[in-house]
């Protein structure tokens, strides 16, 4: 059962206490560094187990229940700890980028128990490509947040003071752009799975 592929999908969810650990601290810019080359194998993981599982005839149930669980806890604990160290908070809108991310985790949460509930009926909903481009935006996004940690430091220092200016920090505001736009990605693709259950509902 403890396939390759597996045990990757396994490393990325043990991996994820130590990606924490190097993001808890805001101003930690070589921290934030390391924390990106770790959330940078973490996705390259994520490729490989998949890839692995169906070159090798190794998908097993115990893969296809682990990886979108890994997927989804990895999202939850990078969005929690860079809303909880102000990396959330960017200019014109401040605190409200939360927003996108809060969009991003509620959808998560319905679509896993919408495809609990088909699965029940035995209806599969198939991934579209549309929820393809979410995933690849929300890992850019993720990605660009930690990175401009590690090059520019915390956006801003509370949520009083001015944040930086575009030159000061592009690579987090470039990060927060892909997370809105992962955002209405997911409320899209989110209706569309919605739809799907809404058939099989009495």
């Amino acid at each position: 059962m403890l396939t390759l592929p597996n045990i990757l999908t396994l490393s990325r969810i043990f991996a994820l206490p130590l990606l924490a650990f190097f993001l808890w601290w805001p101003d930690w810019r070589f921290g934030y560094a390391i924390g990106f080359v770790l959330y940078a194998l973490i996705g390259i993981t994520d490729f490989f187990d998949g890839y692995l599982a169906r070159a090798q005839g190794a998908v097993s149930k115990l893969g296809i229940f682990l990886d979108p669980i890994a997927d989804k806890i990895m999202v939850a604990t990078v969005l929690l700890i860079l809303t909880a160290q102000g990396y959330m908070r960017g200019p014109y809108v401040g605190d409200m980028h939360v927003i996108a991310g809060l969009i991003i985790l509620i959808r998560e949460i319905a679509v896993s128990g919408l495809r609990e509930f088909l699965g029940g009926l035995q209806v599969s909903v198939p991934v579209s490509k549309l929820a393809k481009w979410k995933t690849t935006f929300q890992l850019l996004a993720l990605g660009a947040l930690i990175l401009g940690g590690a090059v520019h430091g915390q956006p801003c220092q509370s949520v009083g003071d001015m944040c930086r200016t575009f030159e000061e920090s592009w690579i987090h505001v470039v990060g927060l752009s892909a997370l809105w736009a992962a955002a209405v990605l997911t409320c899209i693709t989110g209706w569309d799975y919605l739809r799907v259950g809404l058939k099989h509902m009495d």
